[in-house]
């Protein structure tokens, strides 16, 4: 089983990205026997749809390494700071690239400064999830006082909040594998 997790931030002093990389880390040791994969929009400055990405051919040459993370997923977890209410238009960008994501996955997380979290991205993300036909994860990851929680090299300090991250963890796996076990029955 494939997972994709996509830091939605491009700017360069995000702090969402230090929780990609700890989730990254954390989902490799947890289970191993699945393959992560890692797309960070800091990374990979994509131009605004102008043409959907149908198939991996459709794809610019400096993006294909990138696209075929994508298409190859089983499920997304998405990690987002919240830009006025919602995903950061980076994300929204790179997913709005791709045809529908049918009967994938989606995990969501957000993180803020804030003590809310994000929580207002994270609600507007389960309908875009829906719109692009991926199956939001009912489990979110919603890290309010980001700076408390995770220090600039990614790395967890607030140890009480890795129950929250195993919670996520659990719940998207158990439904990852739920969709993938029946897509593959059928």
């Amino acid at each position: 089983m494939k997972i994709t997790i996509v830091s939605g931030s491009p700017r360069k002093e995000s702090v969402t990205v230090r929780v990609a990389r700890y989730l990254l880390k954390f989902l490799k040791e947890k289970y191993p026997q699945h393959e992560l994969q890692f797309v960070n929009l800091q990374e990979h400055q994509i131009p605004f749809v102008e043409k959907v990405w149908s198939t991996i051919n459709d794809v610019p040459e400096e993006f294909k390494t990138m696209a075929e993370k994508i298409y190859s997923a089983d499920a997304f977890i998405v990690v987002t700071p919240e830009y006025n209410g919602s995903m950061s238009a980076a994300a929204r960008n790179l997913f709005d690239h791709f045809p529908k994501q049918n009967k994938k996955v989606f995990g969501i997380v957000t993180a803020s400064d804030g003590v809310m979290g994000g929580i207002r991205a994270a609600v507007s993300m389960q309908n875009q999830i829906c719109a692009w036909f991926g199956i939001p994860c009912p489990q979110m990851l919603v890290v309010g006082n980001m700076s408390q929680k995770f220090d600039a090299e990614g790395n967890l300090v607030e140890e009480k909040f890795q129950n929250n991250i195993l919670n996520f963890a659990t719940e998207l796996i158990w439904l990852t594998e739920a969709v993938v076990n029946k897509k593959g029955a059928q």
